[in-house]
């Protein structure tokens, strides 16, 4: 019956997708082909990697063959056309940063989704690169990890893996007039502010309360950050979760998907905004993503930031903090950061289920590099309650963070799957190692205690959250305005709560 439901849900979703393309195809008798040729010609694309080392990463597939999806979303600031120049202003600026950074990544078996926000004002080692379409090239640095946009996305891709260690399949930038273009199609994004808020910089100014955004209005919230949380650049992160998080509920709620009119006009306004990889470069590459996107509700969509602390060099940037790397850990891991009654007694994401079918036992070596003494003989002790024909590998070596499952080849790919199901190690633990003979499990420092390699649970959700700013996409609470001087008005430091008193002359953003 699960696997029925399993399909049955795969049909829906299928159907979905394939309804989508169909009504680009056939809205009108000889004019639905012209549509499909329209919406691939405003597709432009590039290069996925353009570091000159190294790779964008490459994805493991959980127990079931399944892939998790991780898209790099970039906001560029650039003022290359006329559009763009009159949005953002300082026309005579040529460089061409990022304004947002965030990594989303889709699990395995489609259940959760976390968007990790990477603050652009973040100080970190860059990666040589050269650029897809100008052939300018940049040698490693250490730099503001939003200049990597100056050679091209296919850098800031770079960059961000360097950083992360997360794999990146995919990237879609958005210059400033596309967020307009994209917001208006979409009739308006609904947002709330927890008091008046005039941002001189970015220009939003609102009331208290609950507004409905379209055009300038909505690049104005995106791109404040004098307004909101400390007036820093997190404070940008803040409104752009809750942003996002409203588009997707609007998307959702209005049925937009399943309207052929509004669907179209969505499509059409994004495909013209979108810059993509060369893997994302037609409808229904772009289809198949977003249908992937919708299957997982709003409430199991986490957004966050990555934990920064201040650069000891300089008090206007920030490095990424110690508690970065559980976050990064958590997303290669593919284990959901979502919030769960169940949390605490939940597998992995990508642990496996038992198999249905009788399994074939075979031959297992059980290192330790737990710093625990007797954990391998206890864990090969369960192997051999289990039906392995398991052994307890004697040989010393340093401690171990990670426990992995090493196997040598395609040939044992399956049992180290098998392994990995029974013991309830993620399947991003299995690595190839060609010196073992048969499937190796090194019990790490990360599993002291159990017969079962630990799971998830709600403390160490948390912990992996700490200084994140996490909230979901369900979440439909009030963006807190900065209380802190953080704009200027008529040339005196002040709050934006003040501003909004003072600019009785200035129109409201939404007005």
């Amino acid at each position: 019956m699960r696997h029925a439901r399993v399909r049955a849900r795969r049909r829906r979703w299928l159907r979905i997708a394939l309804y989508g393309l169909v009504v680009l195809l056939v809205v009108s008798a000889g004019g639905g082909y012209f549509m499909f040729r329209r919406l691939n010609g405003n597709i432009s694309s590039s290069a996925l990697f353009t570091g000159t080392t190294g790779s964008a990463g490459v994805q493991k597939a959980d127990d079931q063959g399944r892939f998790p999806v991780n898209v790099l979303v970039i906001g560029t600031d650039s003022r290359a056309s006329k559009e763009n120049c009159k949005l953002g202003g300082a026309c005579d600026e040529t460089h061409n940063n990022a304004d947002v950074e965030l990594l989303v990544h889709v699990s395995a078996d489609r259940t959760n989704i976390t968007a990790v926000s990477i603050p652009r004002d973040t100080m970190t080692d860059l990666p040589g690169c050269k650029n897809a379409t100008t052939g300018e090239s940049v040698a490693a640095r250490y730099g503001q990890i939003n200049t990597s946009l100056q050679y091209g996305p296919g850098c800031t891709v770079a960059a961000i893996h360097e950083l992360t260690g997360i794999t990146i399949d995919h990237f879609a930038m958005v210059d400033f007039s596309g967020v307009i273009d994209m917001s208006d199609a979409t009739g308006g994004v609904q947002i709330c502010v927890d008091n008046n808020v005039y941002d001189t910089y970015s220009h939003l100014k609102l009331s208290k309360g609950k507004h409905t955004l379209k055009g300038e209005a909505a690049l104005q919230f995106v791109r404040t950050r004098h307004g909101f949380g400390d007036g820093s650049d997190l404070g940008r992160t803040y409104g752009q979760h809750a942003f996002l998080a409203a588009a997707i509920r609007s998307l959702k709620d209005k049925g937009t998907l399943l309207n052929p009119t509004k669907l179209y006009g969505v499509a059409n306004a994004a495909t013209r905004a979108l810059t993509v990889d060369e893997g994302l470069d037609s409808i229904p590459k772009l289809i198949d993503l977003a249908t992937e996107f919708n299957k997982v509700d709003t409430d199991r969509i986490t957004f966050t930031t990555m934990q920064t602390v201040p650069d000891p060099n300089d008090s206007n940037r920030v490095v990424p903090a110690a508690a970065a790397q559980k976050l990064f850990d958590t997303i290669v891991d593919d284990r959901s950061l979502s919030k769960d009654k169940n949390a605490a007694t939940s597998t992995a994401t990508t642990s496996a289920s038992p198999s249905t079918t009788a399994a074939t036992y075979f031959s297992v070596k059980v290192r330790n590099r737990s710093g625990k003494e007797g954990r391998a003989k206890k864990i090969t002790q369960v192997l051999k309650g289990d039906g392995y024909i398991a052994a307890t590998d004697s040989t010393t070596g340093t401690a171990r963070e990670r426990t992995a499952i090493l196997y040598s080849g395609k040939h044992q790919l399956d049992q180290a799957q098998q392994l990995a199901s029974d013991l309830g190690v993620p399947s991003s633990l299995l690595a190839v190692d060609e010196d073992v003979d048969v499937v190796t499990l090194v019990v790490g420092e990360d599993w002291t205690t159990g017969e079962t390699y630990p799971k998830l649970t709600n403390e160490e959700r948390q912990d992996a959250l700490t200084d994140s700013h996490a909230s979901t996409a369900k979440t439909s609470g009030c963006v807190p305005v900065s209380t802190q001087n953080t704009v200027t008005y008529n040339g005196v430091s002040m709050s934006p709560i003040r501003a909004y008193a003072l600019a009785t002359g200035v129109k409201d953003s939404d007005s």
